[in-house]
């Protein structure tokens, strides 16, 4: 393995790990200001470093070190097991993680020679991992409730259980039609796949192939993350906070973070699956490649419009209201922030009107594309977490016996009947 084919795994695995971890504070943030807007109210926005609120994201940072720097408590209560009580949060937590690993966020990349996976796990089985390690979670959520020696945090834990069974079932034959239909279990394969056209002007995204599937799983992938309105393992209303009413401090946190790891994770599947992956609609890496110099020109264009007008908007929005004393720290803030974003869109329009020249078979233009690539499956998995969002705070929990019902009486004869006639159709153009 040559230098830089090591130096491109290794940042592969630190772009992985940055997506995975970074993402937390920035989910947290997102969670408080879309729930806010629905709700008709601000959300954070006070919370500040130096002057710098950057919009409410320093109020996740805050609760960051809020948690590193709690007591960590241990009821008195819980004497046996003391070290599996431990545990298992970091297995819920280690699971999402490593789940979310063999996500490809760009495609193939050659270089000197050597075909590079941009996966931080270059597996070609990508989708059984995902099955196998993120099923895993639940046995840190059994645990939990099991050995906190609490009825409350027991139900919560059972509840949890039950929906794994539940929906793993149709979560697995939904994944199975994709399988029959793509062909492969290599995710980024399946984006190959759709890199392609159906009825000859439709992107061959997995959700317009098979919509029926895509719904199953989207919907068996909201029980898994334990998401609202399916999140009964943590009702609050019920069993004052499900299986994780005994952990505080890390402990807590680890739960915490899992959770928005795993919503982060299914997010990912999702796009991967049905919503094209890294690739934009149409377009293929090869087109990409081939036609690079006319995309860069095309960014060159949009980019300092899109920033004039982000930075428009941060103006209008980044003041207080009349009634309200000035606030200045607000003004230099957002003067500070629209230098910084100036000063990045000429150093990036630079940099792409020197790849503008560069030939299409060039490694300069493959790490492009590769960049090109990752950005849009960072934007797409953005909005698929915003949807996961206003999901939660848009439909109530749903009742324990309503979530079974789903699962069992319309999602699993659903995803059946689907495999049934997706292996039909496959049969039948394969002869």
């Amino acid at each position: 393995m040559s230098t830089p084919a090591i130096l491109v795994t290794l940042a592969v695995i630190v772009l992985a790990a940055l997506l995975a971890l970074l993402m937390i504070p920035v989910l947290v943030w997102l969670e408080r200001r879309v729930c806010g807007l629905i709700q008709d109210r601000l959300g954070p926005n006070r919370t500040n470093v130096f002057g710098f609120r950057l919009g409410g994201v320093v109020q996740s940072f805050a609760d960051v070190l809020k948690l590193v720097f709690k007591e960590e408590y241990y009821p008195g209560h819980i004497s046996r097991g003391r070290w599996l009580f431990i545990i298992a949060p970091m297995i819920t937590f280690a699971s999402a993680l490593l789940a979310f690993m063999v996500i490809p966020f760009a495609d193939d990349v050659v270089v000197y020679g050597e075909k590079l996976r941009i996966q931080a796990l270059p597996i070609d089985y990508g989708i059984l991992w995902y099955l196998a390690i993120g099923s895993v979670g639940i046995m840190g959520m059994i645990l939990g409730g099991w050995l906190s020696h609490n009825k409350y945090s027991l139900l919560g834990a059972l509840r949890g259980a039950s929906q794994l069974v539940s929906y793993e079932l149709a979560l697995g034959l939904g994944v199975v039609s994709m399988i029959l239909t793509y062909g492969t279990i290599d995710f980024n394969a399946m984006v190959h796949w759709q890199s392609d056209m159906v009825l000859g002007f439709l992107p061959a995204w997995g959700a317009l192939v098979q919509p029926l599937a895509a719904v199953i799983v989207i919907v068996a992938l909201f029980v898994e993350t334990n998401r609202a309105p399916f999140s009964v393992a943590e009702g609050e209303s019920e069993i004052v906070a499900g299986y994780f009413t005994e952990y505080s401090a890390m402990k807590f946190a680890m739960y915490f973070m899992g959770e928005y790891i795993a919503m982060n994770t299914a997010s990912a599947v999702i796009i991967t699956m049905f919503f094209g992956g890294y690739q934009l609609p149409w377009i293929s890496t090869e087109t990409l490649r081939e036609h690079f110099g006319a995309i860069a020109w095309v960014l060159i264009v949009v980019l300092p419009v899109a920033v004039a007008l982000f930075i428009r908007w941060m103006k209008r929005n980044n003041t207080v209201r009349p009634t309200v004393a000035t606030d200045g720290g607000r003004n230099f803030e957002t003067k500070i922030l629209s230098r910084v974003l100036i000063a990045m869109t000429v150093v990036i329009e630079l940099i792409l009107l020197i790849l503008s020249f560069l030939p299409a078979d060039s490694v300069g233009t493959s790490f492009a594309v590769t960049l090109l690539q990752i950005a849009v499956f960072v934007a797409k998995l953005m909005v698929f977490n915003i949807f996961f969002i206003v999901v939660r705070w848009t439909l109530p929990r749903f009742r324990y016996d309503q979530v079974q019902t789903l699962g069992w009486r319309y999602l699993l004869p659903l995803s059946l009947l689907n495999i049934f006639v997706t292996a039909i159709i496959v049969v039948g153009v394969a002869s």
